[in-house]
């Protein structure tokens, strides 16, 4: 029985890798369309492999990906933003956030907010005039916030109306940083995960 399946072209944030076999990698991504996705792409170590530089972690892409059988299959994938060359403390701080995500997230679920704080975090730390603290504290708040673990009339703040890490909302993170430490330490507890 011949079948095609269908390939879905999405934005995607790149969280963690791991080798898998002599040349495969599987990737997790937190993906503008589908949440959580866990996919492999085969020969990717390869020096040839053009989806590569588009995949390393803490970087941004436009990937494709195809359902099978056994799961996602990453077909394709292109920069956006790459975490190479940019500043480490940075780099480091989406990385918190991302291993938050993958402690988090159980599963597939289109979650825009989200996405969208994730990857307008990742833009903010990644412009090197951005306090990375305060950016990474109200990106952990707004993941605690999406997931339910944090409600926004506890902290009497407009940071979860959304998703923007301009000045004025910095500025606002770091009045209310004390309180947003608690609740996020709170929040995380809460979860035993």
């Amino acid at each position: 029985v011949w079948c095609m399946y269908q390939k879905y072209s999405t934005d995607a944030l790149v969280l963690r890798s791991r080798e898998q076999g002599e040349a495969d990698k599987v990737f997790a991504l937190y993906t503008a369309d589908f949440g959580l996705v866990w996919a492999r792409a085969s020969s990717v170590r390869a020096e040839s492999s053009k989806m590569r530089a588009a995949l390393q972690s803490c970087s941004r892409a436009q990937v494709s990906l195809v359902k099978g059988k056994r799961g996602w299959r990453l077909a394709g994938a292109v920069a956006d933003v790459s975490a190479v060359s940019r500043n480490p403390a940075s780099v480091a701080a989406f990385a918190r956030a991302a291993e938050l995500i993958l402690r988090l997230v159980a599963g597939e679920e289109r979650n825009q907010y989200l996405f969208d704080s994730l990857a307008e975090a990742q833009e903010a730390l990644y412009r090197d005039t951005t306090d990375a603290a305060s950016v990474e504290i109200v990106c952990v708040a707004r993941i605690l916030f999406a997931l339910g673990y944090l409600s926004a009339e506890a902290l009497e703040t407009t940071l979860f109306a959304h998703t923007s890490y301009g000045l004025p909302h910095l500025e606002e993170a770091g009045q209310k940083k004390d309180a947003l430490i608690a609740f996020i330490n709170r929040a995380i507890s809460e979860t035993q995960l």
